[in-house]
């Protein structure tokens, strides 16, 4: 009986937590596919989860860093969804590929449209939201992204809390976007490059030995050739005296 109470109390905290953890878990993200390497660009992805029961999720804004920002954004198309793209001016110039940029974008805004059964993001449900987005700095180790979610009973969650070093993951946490070391050097060759280059000479140095063998080849050949010769010269030379000797 006993037995049987501990493990049924252990269960039911097991369940509470693995709910806990889902709850605390269920906030708007981004990642990107692949790597966001610094000074690059990538394609990174907002993820929307619906945390209302019986509501859907109907707008999405994402205000982008203003202390870092990006000059290049593009978003990919999301069926139901209508984007906005919001552009500012910058209060210092960019400098990209020796141009001055003077603005960037300052928001995006992805709001459903269509009809009432289909409209955004249902309950039980999640969305992802892609952009590629450039260039990124060479100065920093994350972006932070302030987003706020709409939902048509007219409720707003505003995920703009940023997590402080040492402390516990605030209720609402901005989305934050690591970045990880650049792949180029400081001459702007990537690895890839260094191993095509490597590559190439390793091909390059093959097809010189194997000509510089087949010109040895070719010489002893020829040697070998003019030596029979002369040998062959040397013995018709020797018949022709040796027959001389015998007549005579």
């Amino acid at each position: 009986m006993n037995v049987s109470r501990i493990a049924l109390v252990g269960g039911v905290a097991a369940s509470t937590v693995l709910i806990l953890a889902g709850t605390a878990s269920a906030h708007v993200s981004v990642q990107p596919q692949g790597e966001a390497a610094k000074g690059g660009y990538a394609t990174i992805n907002f993820k929307v989860p619906n945390e209302q029961d019986n509501a859907s999720t109907t707008k999405l804004e994402v205000n982008f860093p203003t202390d870092h920002p990006l000059a290049s954004v593009m978003p990919q198309p999301v069926p139901g969804w209508k984007i906005d793209v919001t552009r500012s001016k910058l209060a210092k110039p960019l400098d990209m590929h020796g141009q001055k940029i003077n603005e960037a974008v300052s928001k995006v805004t992805w709001t459903a449209e269509g009809s009432k059964n289909s409209l955004g993001i249902r309950p039980g449900e999640f969305q992802q939201f892609p952009l590629s987005v450039g260039q990124l700095p060479e100065d920093a180790d994350q972006l932070v992204f302030k987003a706020i979610q709409t939902y048509d009973n007219k409720d707003v969650v505003r995920w703009i809390e940023e997590q402080k070093e040492g402390a516990e993951e605030p209720e609402s946490p901005a989305p934050v976007l690591k970045l990880t070391a650049a792949t180029t050097d400081e001459h702007g060759s990537t690895a890839d490059d260094k191993s095509g280059a490597a590559t190439a000479d390793e091909a390059k140095d093959k097809r010189t030995e194997a000509a510089s063998a087949s010109s040895s080849s070719d010489t002893t050949a020829r040697v070998l050739g003019v030596v029979g010769i002369v040998i062959g010269i040397a013995g018709v030379a020797f018949g022709v005296l040796a027959g001389r000797r015998r007549t005579a």
